[in-house]
């Protein structure tokens, strides 16, 4: 599962918080299903080249968000019924809120497809995106 997770060192955002937004949105898109374990605290960190603590304060807060569980002998696994916000679209959403989500990720490919032809970067494209979600929040 490390695969899908990196970490970059030089971004503002800590590793931690990097790594719990990513897992969430694994979970938010469907990548990570109910009861799909999760790599040890352990194992996360060395793949990451991180402190274990780093990876165990994004597992804790994952946790305390519902998104995941641990359990004494099968680790730490997707919760069964995730604690996202309705806007989400997390596992045991209503059937109304399926095609929107559907929708909300067909957007964000077409966003990064678009992205690619213009000849943007990942980092453009998120800072793009982090600057619309600012706009927008105020």
């Amino acid at each position: 599962m490390s695969a899908g997770i990196s970490v970059n060192l030089r971004s503002p955002v800590p590793p931690f918080e990097q790594i719990r937004a990513q897992i969430t949105s694994l979970i938010t898109v469907g990548t990570l299903a109910p009861g799909t374990r999760l790599p040890t605290v352990r194992s996360l960190a060395s793949d990451l080249g991180l402190a274990a603590g780093t990876v165990a304060r994004a597992y804790k807060e994952l946790e305390l968000a519902g998104l995941i569980e641990t359990r004494r002998r099968n680790g730490t696994v997707v919760a069964g019924t995730a604690a996202l916000p309705a806007r989400a679209g997390a596992a045991g959403q209503s059937a109304a809120q399926a095609p929107a989500t559907a929708e909300v990720i067909a957007a964000v490919d077409r966003y990064i497809a678009e992205g690619r032809r213009a000849g943007l970067d990942d980092a453009a494209l998120l800072a793009l995106l982090r600057t619309k979600l600012t706009q927008q929040d105020k």
